[in-house]
C-alpha cells in the first residue's frame, strides 16, 4: 500500500486574519514540479497511481492465484502500486475529454434536482421576474446602477406605491398587501423605456405632523404587543414614537436623490388633507425637480379623468393610471422618460468588472441585521428599531470595500419559525420571510447573524441547513458581542467550541465577532467575505486534485464489504465553481459509505483550503469496460443520498 507523501496536506494558514477561519484558505507552491502551474498540464496523470481500467477476472480465475490469506493480500498490494506502463495503458482506455463532459453533465443534473427541492413560494412571479430581465438585457448597456438617474415614487400610505414599483421595474419585487405601513425602507429597482434606463426607488408612506400619535400609528399598522417580548415600557413607546419619523426620512432621503419624483394619490379615496399636505411639501422644497401628479386606482378610462379630475386643486397636472392593470403607465413612462438626459454606457467594461459578489444579511428577528448595513455603509441606510419585524423587503445597497471591491448587500426580514408565522397569521410576514429566502438564493455569501447571549437556536440551525443546501458561502457574525459580561481572552475561544458544536453543518463557516451598534469590528465582515467569495469562486487544478486524493486513498482506503470488494477511484475532476463541485469516478458508488465520504471532504479541505464555502463530492459509478462501450453507455441519473448533503450517481 502506498504511504502518505503529505506533500500537499498543511500548505497554508490563516493565522495572520482577524477571524477564524476553520480551514485552510488556499493551495501554495510545492516541490512538485507541475504544482505551481494553475493548469498543469492531463500528462502529470502519469506520475499518480491509479487502477487500470481492465475487465474484472472471472471468479474461476481468481480462485486459482489466491489459495491461502498471505497470497491474498501480496496481490492486493501488487494492484495498488500502478507503474508507469499500466498509467500508459489506463489513459489510452479513458478519454478524459469524454469523463469532463460527463462531470460537467452530472453538475448540471444535481442543480436540476436541488432546484426542484428547495422551492420558494411565489415562483411564479419570480419566472415572469426573469423573462422581464431577459428583456432588458437585450437592450441593457451595462450601465452601473449608481450613473443611472432615479424616479421616486412618494405619497401617503396605501396608494398603491409598492403596486407601482413592482410594475415599472417588473416582476414581485416589493411586498404588495392590502395593509397600511408596509414598505418602510427605501426600496431600488432597475426599469427601462425605450432607449432611457433609470432606477426606480419605492418609499414609505409620508404621514403628516399634524395627527395624532393614535392615528399615526392606526395609518402605519405599528403593533405594541407583537415583536416587543422583553422591550421595557417606555423604550416600546419611544420606538414607536419614532418610527413614522424614521419612514419619513427615508422618503426625504430618496426624493433628495431623484430627478424625477412622481406623487402618487389614491383615485378612488379622493382627494384628502394628507395629499394636500404632502403637495406642499414638494412644492416648497423640490420646485427645482420635476414632480408627476399620478392618479392611481383609476382602472376605467372614463372614470378616471372624473376621478383625476378631483387633484387639480393640488397645483400639478394630474394622470389617471392604475398600477395594478396598467392603464396609463405606458404615459406615466413617457413623460417620466421626458425629464431624464440619456447615460452613455462606459467604455471598455468586461464581464469580469461588471460581476458584483452579492452579501446576505440573514438572521432571526431582532440580532442586528440593519445596524450591520448601516454601519458598513457608514449611513441611515434601513431603518433600526428594537421592534422586531421593522425590516419587511429584501433591501439591496451597493457598498466599495476598503480595497476597492464592490459588493451588492442584501438586508433582509427576520425569519421566524414557520409554526410561528402562521400563528400570527400576519400575510407581510409570511411574504417577508420569503423575500428573505429568495435574497439567500441570489446571493454570493451569506452572513448568518446570531445574537452573542442568545447563542444558537433552532432557527438558527434551520436557517444554516437553507444555506448549505443553497450552495452558498458563508461566515457566521456574533452580534452584540459587547452584551457577553465578563470577557478574556478564551472567552471567544469557548464560544467558538459552542457554535461549532451547535451548527455543525458550517463546521466550514468562519467566525467574526462585531458590535454593529458601536461599529466594532464590522469591516470585518466585509473581509471575511470577500475571502470566502474567493474560495468559492477557486477552481483547483485537476493534476492537484488528484494528488490530494491519491494521498487521501493512501492514507485511508476505501473500507471492504463484507464480499470483499472494495470501491477504486478511477479520476476526479472538478466540473463546477459557486460552490466548488467535484466529480469522483469510481467503480461503483454504494462501495462508498457516508463515512468514507465526509473523510474525503475533510481531506480535500485541510489539503486545498475552500473555507467558508460548502463543496459538493459527486460519486459517478463506472463498470470497467472499453473505450467504445463508455461512450456508448447511457448516462446515469444523480440521485441524493437520503439523510444527507452529498450526492450519489447510480448506474
Amino acid at each position: 500500500m502506498l504511504a502518505a507523501t503529505g506533500t500537499v496536506s498543511k500548505l497554508f494558514s490563516s493565522s495572520s486574519l482577524p477571524f477564524s477561519f476553520p480551514f485552510p484558505l488556499s493551495p501554495k507552491k510545492t516541490s512538485l514540479s507541475l504544482l505551481s502551474s494553475q493548469n498543469p498540464p492531463i500528462s502529470f496523470l502519469s506520475s499518480l497511481s491509479f487502477p487500470k481500467l481492465t475487465p474484472l477476472k472471472s471468479s474461476a480465475n481468481t480462485t486459482q492465484h489466491f489459495e491461502d490469506e498471505e497470497v491474498e493480500e501480496e496481490e492486493e498490494e501488487e494492484e495498488d502500486i500502478v507503474s508507469e506502463t499500466e498509467i500508459d495503458e489506463y489513459e489510452s482506455d479513458i478519454d478524459i475529454e469524454d469523463l469532463e463532459k460527463e462531470a460537467k453533465f452530472a453538475v448540471k443534473e444535481l442543480s436540476t434536482s436541488l432546484s426542484r427541492q428547495l422551492t420558494i413560494e411565489d415562483d411564479t412571479d419570480e419566472k415572469r421576474e426573469s423573462r422581464k430581465q431577459k428583456r432588458k438585457k437585450a437592450t441593457s448597456k451595462d450601465i452601473p446602477d449608481h450613473l443611472l438617474p432615479k424616479v421616486a415614487i412618494v405619497g401617503r400610505p396605501n396608494v398603491g406605491k409598492s403596486a407601482l414599483f413592482n410594475r415599472l421595474v417588473g416582476g414581485n419585487r416589493a411586498i404588495v398587501v392590502d395593509e397600511p405601513g408596509v414598505t418602510r425602507d427605501r426600496l431600488y429597482g432597475r426599469s427601462f423605456w425605450g432607449e432611457h434606463e433609470f432606477m426606480v426607488v419605492d418609499t414609505g408612506g409620508v404621514v403628516t405632523v399634524s395627527k395624532s400619535q393614535a392615528n399615526v400609528m392606526e395609518d402605519l399598522a405599528i403593533s405594541t404587543t407583537i415583536g416587543m417580548d422583553g422591550i421595557p415600557l417606555a423604550s416600546r413607546e419611544a420606538a414607536v414614537a419614532r418610527m413614522p419619523s424614521m419612514i419619513e426620512k427615508q422618503a426625504t432621503a430618496a426624493v433628495e436623490e431623484s430627478s424625477v419624483i412622481i406623487f402618487l394619490v389614491d383615485g378612488q379615496a379622493g382627494l384628502t388633507a394628507a395629499d394636500v399636505e404632502i403637495a406642499d411639501w414638494l412644492r416648497r422644497n423640490y420646485s427645482n425637480k420635476c414632480i408627476i401628479l399620478a392618479v392611481n386606482k383609476c382602472e376605467s378610462p372614463r372614470k378616471g379623468i372624473m376621478q383625476a379630475s378631483e387633484f387639480w386643486s393640488l397645483g400639478f397636472s394630474p394622470l389617471p393610471i392604475s398600477a395594478i392593470s396598467g392603464t396609463g403607465t405606458g404615459e406615466l413612462l413617457d413623460l417620466v422618460c421626458s425629464r431624464l438626459g440619456k447615460v452613455e454606457a462606459p467604455e471598455n467594461v468586461n464581464e469580469e468588472e461588471t460581476y458584483i459578489p452579492a452579501i446576505a444579511i440573514v438572521g432571526r428577528p431582532n440580532v442586528g441585521k440593519s445596524s450591520i448595513l448601516n454601519a458598513l455603509v457608514g449611513e441611515d441606510r434601513t431603518i433600526v428599531s428594537p421592534i422586531s419585524g421593522t425590516t419587511r423587503d429584501a433591501i439591496d445597497t451597493e457598498f466599495v470595500g476598503p480595497d476597492g471591491q464592490k459588493f451588492l448587500l442584501i438586508d433582509t426580514a427576520g425569519i421566524r419559525r414557520r409554526a410561528a408565522v402562521a400563528s400570527s397569521g400576519s400575510v407581510t410576514e409570511a411574504l417577508s420571510v420569503n423575500r428573505a429566502f429568495r435574497g439567500i438564493r441570489r446571493s454570493d455569501v451569506v452572513a448568518l447573524v446570531i445574537e452573542a447571549m442568545a447563542c444558537i437556536t433552532e432557527q438558527d440551525y434551520r436557517i444554516a441547513e437553507r444555506i448549505e443546501k443553497e450552495g452558498k458561502g458563508c461566515l457566521i457574525v456574533v452580534n452584540k458581542w459587547d452584551t457577553i459580561p465578563n470577557k478574556n481572552q478564551q472567552t471567544a475561544t469557548y464560544y467558538e467550541q459552542d457554535v461549532r458544536e451547535k451548527l455543525r453543518l458550517l463546521h466550514w463557516a468562519p467566525i467574526v465577532y462585531s458590535t454593529a451598534i458601536a461599529g466594532h469590528n464590522v469591516e470585518k465582515i466585509i473581509v471575511a467575505a470577500s475571502t470566502v467569495e474567493k474560495e468559492r469562486s477557486r477552481r483547483l487544478g485537476t493534476s492537484i486534485l488528484n494528488q490530494v486524493v491519491r494521498e487521501a486513498l493512501a492514507f485511508k482506503p476505501p473500507p471492504r464489504t463484507r464480499g470483499g470488494k472494495r470501491g477504486r477511484v478511477y479520476y476526479c475532476t472538478q466540473a463546477a465553481i459557486r460552490p466548488p463541485t467535484f466529480v469522483f469516478f469510481v467503480n461503483d458508488s454504494n462501495l462508498f459509505p457516508e463515512t468514507y465520504r465526509r473523510y474525503m471532504e475533510k481531506q480535500l479541505r485541510s489539503d486545498a483550503g475552500f473555507s467558508g464555502t460548502p463543496i459538493r463530492l459527486l460519486w459517478r459509478s463506472r463498470r470497467k469496460m472499453e473505450k467504445d462501450e463508455v461512450k456508448g453507455a447511457t448516462r446515469p441519473q444523480v440521485n441524493l443520498t437520503p439523510g444527507s448533503g452529498k450526492l450519489a450517481v447510480a448506474t
